[in-house]
């Protein structure tokens, strides 16, 4: 019995869902991960890695699992953005004002 639920365990995992393309390479990013650093983690080729970032290939067991569990970690770490949240303004250094002009002469009235 424990065969077959390891069987439907595993189906699940298969199927688990990952990040979008664009959110793996932003996760890595943001914990100041290399391609060749997860690389070498996973036990995979650089361009493997660099593959999943840009949606071009999918990873399959077992590299996914390892690296699903990495993407979960990092998520946990590093929230998404709240897409309803305003954005926030960077600030701006003020405007240069204009010289003011030179006091007109007085005439002697």
């Amino acid at each position: 019995m424990s065969e077959l639920f390891d069987a439907v365990d595993a189906l699940v995992a298969s199927r688990s869902p990952l990040p979008a393309p664009g959110e793996r390479r932003r996760l890595r990013l943001a914990h100041g991960l290399t391609l060749d650093e997860v690389a070498a983690a996973l036990q995979v080729r650089r361009a493997t890695v660099s593959g999943w970032e840009a949606g071009r290939t999918e990873p399959r067991p077992p590299e996914r699992d390892a690296y699903a569990r990495l993407l979960g970690s990092l998520a946990r770490l590093y929230p998404a953005p709240d897409p309803a949240a305003p954005a926030q303004e960077a600030e701006r250094p003020p405007a240069a004002e204009a010289p003011a002009a030179p006091p007109e002469p007085r005439t002697a009235a």
